[in-house]
């Protein structure tokens, strides 16, 4: 068997990479760089030059080649690996007439637990909308951001006082909301310094959040660091990271007590599954991270299944609507109860289907937010 085809699709808002073999067989990818995909479509391209007439099936082989050939990394390459490599997987479960998990060892689970996302510009309309997931059986919501999801158009403006005030404030109301059946996970869009991050962390620390997402930009680990022994509640954070060596680096420091591997950009299904035993050793669990289409969803699921550290991961929507309806077929399917049912499809259990022409690609703005004084925040 030999790879024969290998075609980067920008559609909508996503990058699906198609691999054909001149048995007939396709398996499906995508790059989770998704402020920069046209770049990784280039960077598939060039991987495409290396892969053509390759044996589809020696994938970490591929995996290392691709990785150290050229020396240089970062979002874009990792983004082109990591669709690749979730479509050699693809093929390789669909040539064996197995999900990707039982390569990998076979199920620890037969559902993954999943949390609903929730994006609101009031207290009231994130207030709903946690309370519409809780009447769905999600028993998990997450992306509750305690600072709301304000247009970045909106100079910001805040005192320091009315800042942590107002995000404890929020996340009391959503506690009180809910009640403890449902778990919280706040998201801070890394927006906060070490010192801020630490002083709300101590303020809503009475509400049990699941974990504390990224309170701090993912650039500098001993930051991480420092806040982790300084507050009470588990830090989750690594979806902007690329490598196995950085997640290393952070679990090291223990800066965090559940990691965030992107499938769709720290490598594959190959790059997080090392992640996840990294992880494993330090007694860390896995919350993957999962923003994108229902091929993100399977490759995610594909990983949850053969772990035993998952914790749960997040799911963007259960709305079926185009473009992603129209797009992609997945086997994916939510059990009413908060869980994603893991699939016995043979490969990740989600397919190209239709004419992705109908969509046409629209890449994501260049904007940033600013402060009332000028300058850059971030959001």
């Amino acid at each position: 068997m030999k790879i024969i085809s290998i075609r980067p699709l920008l559609v909508n808002k996503y990058l699906f990479v198609e691999i054909e073999t001149d048995t007939g067989l396709k398996g499906v990818g995508e790059s989770g760089t998704w402020g920069f995909l046209e770049a990784s479509a280039t960077a598939v391209d060039r991987f495409a030059t290396y892969l053509l007439g390759k044996d589809p099936l020696t994938i970490e082989h591929h995996w290392q080649y691709m990785y150290r050939t050229q020396h240089f990394r970062g979002a874009a390459i990792m983004g082109a690996l990591s669709a690749i490599d979730i479509a050699l997987w693809d093929i390789k479960g669909k040539h064996f007439g197995v999900p990707v998990y039982e390569l990998l060892g076979g199920k620890t689970r037969d559902r993954a637990r999943v949390y609903f996302h929730t994006r609101g510009g009031t207290v009231e309309e994130v207030t709903k909308l946690c309370l519409d997931a809780k009447s769905q059986g999600f028993t998990a919501v997450g992306h509750v951001s305690p600072f709301l999801d304000e247009p970045r158009s909106v100079p910001y403006g805040e005192t320091h006082a009315q800042m942590i005030s107002l995000a404890i404030e929020r996340i009391r109301t959503y506690r009180e909301a809910l009640g403890d059946s449902v778990d919280l996970c706040v998201e801070i869009h890394r927006k906060l310094s070490p010192a801020d991050a630490i002083v709300l962390a101590r303020g809503i620390a009475q509400y049990h959040p699941m974990f504390y997402e990224d309170p701090v930009a993912p650039d500098n680990f001993d930051s991480m660091e420092w806040v982790a022994d300084h507050i009470d509640i588990p830090i989750a954070t690594g979806e902007r990271l690329h490598t196995l060596q950085e997640f290393a680096m952070l679990i090291k420091r223990r800066a965090v007590h559940y990691v965030r591997p992107d499938v769709c950009l720290c490598g594959g299904i190959t790059g997080a599954k090392k992640v996840a035993a990294l992880a494993e050793a330090f007694g860390i669990g896995v919350v993957p991270h999962n923003p994108l289409s229902p091929v993100s969803t399977a490759a995610c699921v594909q990983l949850a299944a053969c772990i035993p550290n998952f914790a749960i991961q997040e799911l963007p929507s259960l709305e079926d609507k185009p473009p992603k309806s129209e797009v992609v077929r997945s086997e994916v399917k939510y059990d009413g109860h908060g869980y994603l049912i893991v699939p016995s499809t043979p490969g990740i259990g989600a397919i190209l289907i239709g004419d992705s022409t109908r969509f046409p690609f629209e890449p994501r703005p260049i904007v940033a937010r600013l402060h009332v004084d000028g300058s850059v925040v971030d959001d």
